[in-house]
């Protein structure tokens, strides 16, 4: 407990940033607090990455971050029990959609085909270019225990999704996928599959990052299935908090 007191204090005197546009909510100013792990700092020892994500952050290459917005406080995190989820009928007809989509994991690594994958789907997405350097800084460059988990048909990469990994919870940090199979669902379809590795890696807790009411792109995470919620040091469960979602 004194341990975790302490983390607590150290992280509430992280600085503050500057104000900028909330990229969730339209109109809304933002910050937040953060801090980088640099390379000579070697790999993070994965129970304080746990207390971290405890602590309402998040990683994006070596940043790690939480929102900070004073009086707003819709960025909230999510997380479901992997040991007690179970899929809806709308995610069975999902599941058996991409069944055939084979799905491989291994350390993550940056090559053409990734990188060419990625910049079609942010370009459809978004409307924005990323370099090769930008994508290695904003995921696969990470301090962490990081995994990959690419999607194939056939000799075909269709998407990929970079997961973290702690002692007690498999943590989803970004997913891309073609823009031309977006018929399947395949973000619904890689939550069940991370949700399904988390539990045969023995990891109890899916984290999937911050749930933003009144956010369309965050909204699905809460209709996913029963999770839990963080509302200041506290998990405790969701409920419904949402109106069913369609499928991504």
């Amino acid at each position: 407990m004194a341990a975790d007191q302490r983390l607590h204090h150290t992280l509430a005197r992280l600085p503050m940033s500057s104000w900028f546009p909330c990229p969730y909510l339209e109109g809304v100013p933002a910050r937040h607090q953060a801090f980088f792990w640099h390379d000579d700092q070697g790999r993070m020892e994965p129970g304080l990455y746990q207390s971290l994500m405890d602590n309402h952050f998040r990683r994006s290459g070596r940043m790690f971050y939480r929102p900070q917005c004073g009086a707003c406080t819709s960025c909230i995190p999510i997380r479901i029990d992997v040991r007690t989820f179970e899929p809806s009928s709308s995610q069975k007809r999902v599941r058996k959609r991409n069944a055939d989509i084979r799905v491989r994991w291994a350390p993550p690594t940056l090559d053409k085909r990734r990188l060419e994958l990625y910049q079609r789907y942010v370009r459809h997405r978004h409307g924005s270019h990323s370099s090769a350097d930008d994508l290695e800084s904003f995921l696969y460059d990470s301090p962490v225990e990081t995994v990959e988990g690419t999607y194939w048909l056939g000799d075909r990469l269709i998407a990929a999704g970079i997961c973290d990994l702690t002692p007690s919870a498999l943590s989803t940090v970004y997913f891309y996928f073609d823009p031309d199979e977006s018929r399947r669902s395949l973000g619904t379809f890689s939550a069940l599959i991370e949700i399904e590795t988390a539990l045969r890696l023995d990891r109890p807790y899916y984290y999937l990052g911050y749930w933003v009411p009144g956010c369309r792109k965050m909204e699905y995470k809460a209709s996913l299935g029963e999770h839990q919620v963080l509302i200041g040091q506290d998990w405790s469960a969701g409920g419904s908090l949402v109106q069913p979602a369609k499928s991504l």
